[in-house]
């Protein structure tokens, strides 16, 4: 079971170094992993829970829906994040965490984390250090959607989910899985899909990235980094310096 507590370990070491101990602690985290398919929600907005939920596989989006139907995505998340740690301490959900590949997921007690936060201080900042991180790349994204050309948001946020990816080892020879529709960037981006193709169509003829089916190809990762504007500071860890 340690084995797959290895990625959600490898995430908050970004942000500070991990006793013996605590390790151990989120080893012997109960693994109950349950199976859900996609485009499936895993919580709902006014839902209030006993337990946040972690990500084993796959990937999730948070997103919120508007009354004419319209989805906007606020982030994406991958295998190692807690995707409603908030739930902690704010009870009632403010939006969706909703499935967009097969994913598997277990949950952690909401005691079961006080108790972590209690008894192990350090590992509890560590959450908290998360936690203002989700925070921060919401912050990045309205100033995404809110002022940067198609090209730059559309730019930014592949630089994002690489860097992201990168720092708990999920980037391969400069490749890595995306497995996400030009639908779903649009819905994070706030573009149609019909300029959204043409974007990653643009993000190709000028050698930054190529979208292969279900694989992301990092052509020029400096250049992309300047397309979008990229500063990795929010994310409070170093990323894909070895891709530079």
């Amino acid at each position: 079971m340690a084995a797959m507590i290895e990625l959600l370990i490898r995430k908050l070491e970004q942000f500070g170094t991990l006793s013996s101990e605590e390790r151990r602690v989120l080893e012997d985290l109960p693994i109950n992993a349950r199976p859900v398919e996609a485009d499936q929600d895993l919580a709902r907005e006014g839902q209030a829970s006993s337990h946040c939920i972690l990500l084993l596989s796959g990937m999730v989006c948070r997103y919120r829906l508007l009354q004419n139907g319209q989805r906007q995505i606020m982030s994406f998340h991958f295998p190692g994040d807690i995707l409603d740690l908030t739930s902690l301490l704010l009870g009632k959900m403010d939006h969706n965490i909703g499935t967009l590949t097969p994913v598997e997921v277990t949950p952690i007690a909401h005691a079961t984390l006080l108790d972590w936060t209690e008894r192990h201080p350090r590992l509890g900042r560590l959450l908290w250090r998360d936690t203002l991180v989700d925070a921060a790349m919401f912050r990045e994204w309205v100033v995404n959607v809110g002022r940067r050309s198609a090209l730059a948001r559309t730019a930014h946020l592949l630089c994002e989910i690489i860097t992201r990816l990168s720092s708990v080892g999920l980037t391969h020879d400069h490749t890595c899985d995306l497995p996400i529709t030009s639908a779903e960037i649009a819905d994070a981006t706030s573009l149609s899909m019909v300029h959204v193709n043409r974007v990653l169509q643009d993000l190709r003829t000028k050698n930054l990235v190529e979208l292969r089916g279900k694989t992301l190809l990092m052509l020029d990762w400096a250049g992309l980094q300047q397309a979008g504007g990229f500063d990795p500071a929010y994310l409070q860890y170093g990323g894909v310096s070895a891709l530079a």
